[in-house]
């Protein structure tokens, strides 16, 4: 497991040296599906790198509704950046889909990295803006049908591993919608 994080980690541009200091503080852990590794409401102490497995993140209203923040996967980050830069609990709950291999380094150890505006920090941080600028752009600049030809296309591992219910949910559109975009797209073909 550790020489599968270490790849990865030189794959994203991290020095050997680098590599060495996560490598420190950094905690492998395997968890069972439907684990929760952060409530909503709540401040954690940890942010993960997924080796292995499907990870959730969601908002929940007090109405009981749940909306679909991200999808986690194989050699994803999970930073909860608003918690972490305004020592805030976070806004959403973590869970994991299917059984997960992941690691697991302390809150702290980021927010020293913060704090010392170290190289690290920078890396994480620009590839959180850069998914979330890709997030955003789908979003807004396709409608419902043409993200879910893009999701199909682009993440058809993902498409198998997860249900309609998630699907919708990550898409910005209900399950009828979903179940008509498929319909509407199957007759397409």
């Amino acid at each position: 497991m550790e020489q599968q994080f270490i790849q990865q980690l030189a794959q994203y541009g991290f020095s050997t040296h680098e590599i060495e200091m996560i490598l420190l503080v950094a905690q492998p852990l395997e968890l069972p599906t439907r684990h929760i590794l952060v409530e909503q409401g709540e401040t954690s102490d940890a942010f993960y790198f997924v080796l292995e497995g499907l990870c959730h993140a969601c908002y929940l209203t007090d109405s009981g509704k749940q909306f679909s923040k991200e999808f986690y996967w194989e050699n994803d980050w999970i930073i909860g950046f608003e918690s972490l830069i305004k020592s805030s609990a976070s806004p959403f709950l973590l869970e994991t889909l299917t059984p997960v291999s992941l690691y697991s380094l302390p809150m702290s150890t980021v927010n020293e990295w913060r704090t010392q505006r170290h190289p690290i920090y920078m890396r994480l941080l620009e590839a959180q803006f850069l998914h979330k600028e890709y997030k955003e752009r789908f979003m807004l600049l396709y409608t419902p049908e043409e993200r879910y030809r893009f999701f199909c296309q682009h993440f058809p591992e993902l498409k198998e591993r997860i249900n309609d219910y998630h699907i919708a949910a990550y898409l910005g559109v209900t399950q009828v919608s979903l179940s008509r975009i498929k319909s509407r797209d199957h007759s397409d073909n």
